[in-house]
């Protein structure tokens, strides 16, 4: 349907629910005598009188209180949608997709989003696990969580940790039965647990750095895995030799249930950041959920 005859059908249906020239002519904002106008032309199309004029009044005909009666409840509808879209931008409402690690997912994402998704009942968080350099625009996600270097120039990046450190570690039982590797290049001669990502259907290499030295290590092993959390009960198990983010370590560290090697050759690197396309127009449920991960030291 044309724009135009679509305005003419709201005229119509201020005037059938005002019953009244004057007082739809000051609701729609026109003059009466063009709204009056409308009408007529509208008729003429229709082939059919829609509204009953009198000197006091003004009534819907048979046809015309039929197309009243059909319209007017399709038009409250359209304005109920609109009015609750235009809602949307005063309070946080709607779904937020992020992809992140498992661990960045469990470490920091859920726990700082707790309070405000229990503060907005209307906000939905859908979070999607990837280990691969996500492309978020393609994908319709909203956003992604990497380590800042990780992060493409063109992203607006958001720090929502601290600096971390990877840990190399294994079951003391693991240890016991081979020995610790002393340098990274020792990590050949063990049994090492490789992570599997999907970016080019790759094997993470392990990076240690100390001093001005940098190394890649590409490491062998038994067992494959393609998260982190696999990874890290297989080294619970026994299985191997892990590569993991600290914090994912510590806990079993501190308990004795692994122990931790190589220590001195994982330095610091660029903690999470939240990334998504500074062309993104922030709804206010993105906005929100910016400021709750936002690090803040």
């Amino acid at each position: 349907m044309q724009r135009g005859r679509l305005d003419d059908l709201l005229a119509f249906v201020a005037v059938g629910r005002e019953r009244s020239f004057t007082k739809a002519a000051a609701k729609l904002g026109v003059s009466q005598s063009a709204l009056s106008h409308t009408i007529r032309e509208l008729e003429a199309r229709l082939g059919v009188r829609l509204l009953t004029r009198t000197t006091r009044s003004v009534s819907p005909t048979e046809a015309g209180g039929r197309l009243l009666d059909s319209l007017g409840p399709r038009f409250e509808e359209i304005e109920a949608e609109l009015a609750s879209i235009a809602e949307l931008r005063e309070k946080p409402a709607g779904t937020v997709r992020i992809t992140a690690t498992e661990f960045a997912t469990e470490s920091i994402l859920i726990p700082k989003l707790a309070r405000v998704l229990r503060e907005n009942p209307d906000l939905k968080v859908e979070f999607v696990v990837d280990y691969g350099l996500t492309n978020i625009v393609a994908e319709r996600l909203d956003a992604g969580v990497r380590s800042g270097e990780q992060v493409a120039k063109d992203m607006i990046a958001v720090r929502i940790a601290p600096d971390m450190r990877m840990a190399v570690i294994g079951a003391p039982a693991y240890f016991k039965a081979h020995g610790e590797p002393k340098t990274p290049q020792d990590l050949v001669k063990h049994n090492c647990i490789n992570l599997r990502l999907p970016t080019h259907d790759s094997l993470y290499a392990w990076e240690f750095e100390k001093g001005s030295r940098e190394l890649r290590v590409r490491v062998e092993g038994q067992v494959t895995c393609n998260s982190t959390a696999l990874l890290l009960n297989a080294a619970l198990s026994g299985a191997g030799l892990g590569y993991v983010p600290e914090g994912m370590a510590e806990p079993h560290v501190a308990k004795g249930r692994l122990k931790r090697v190589l220590g001195d050759w994982c330095a610091p690197y660029s903690g999470y950041h939240l990334y998504y396309p500074s062309r993104r127009q922030s709804s206010a449920a993105f906005s929100l959920v910016v400021d709750a991960l936002r690090y803040r030291g």
